[in-house]
C-alpha cells in the first residue's frame, strides 16, 4: 500500500503559504524575488498535482470539485510565467496574488472544516 500523499501535501502547502508570504511582502523584480517565485511555483505545483492522489470526498468518479481547482491552479501558474515573460507584469501580478488568496488561503480554510483530516489533527475529534 502506498503511504498517503496527505502529510507532503500539508507540508507542501504550509510551505506555499510560508514563501508567498515572504513574496508579497519583498521587493519585486530582484534575483531573491525570482528565486523566491521558483520555489514557491515548485510547491504550488506539488500541491495541485498531488492533490490528485487524495480521494476523500468523492463526486465525479474519484474527484470532487476541489480537483478542478487543482488543474485551474496549474494553468494560471504557466499563465502567469508566460505573462511575465511577455512583459505583462500586471497580469502576472494579478494572478498571482489571486492564486495566494484563493488556492491557498481560502482553500485552506475548507480544510478546517468539521470532518476534514486537517480539522482533526489541528482541532482534534
Amino acid at each position: 500500500m502506498a503511504p498517503s500523499p496527505i502529510p507532503s501535501h500539508a507540508y507542501a502547502a504550509l510551505g506555499a503559504i510560508l514563501f508567498g508570504g515572504f513574496q508579497l511582502m519583498l521587493p519585486k523584480g530582484t534575483k531573491s524575488h525570482r528565486y523566491i517565485g521558483y520555489t514557491w511555483v515548485g510547491l504550488m505545483l506539488w500541491v495541485s498535482i498531488s492533490s490528485f492522489w487524495i480521494q476523500t470526498i468523492k463526486i465525479i468518479g474519484p474527484f470532487s470539485p476541489i480537483h478542478f481547482l487543482s488543474v485551474f491552479t496549474v494553468w494560471t501558474i504557466f499563465e502567469a510565467i508566460r505573462s511575465v515573460r511577455n512583459g505583462d507584469v500586471k497580469r502576472h501580478k494579478r494572478m498571482m496574488k489571486s492564486l495566494y488568496a484563493l488556492a491557498l488561503i481560502l482553500t485552506g480554510l475548507f480544510t478546517l472544516l468539521p470532518g476534514r483530516i486537517m480539522n482533526m489533527v489541528l482541532i482534534g475529534p
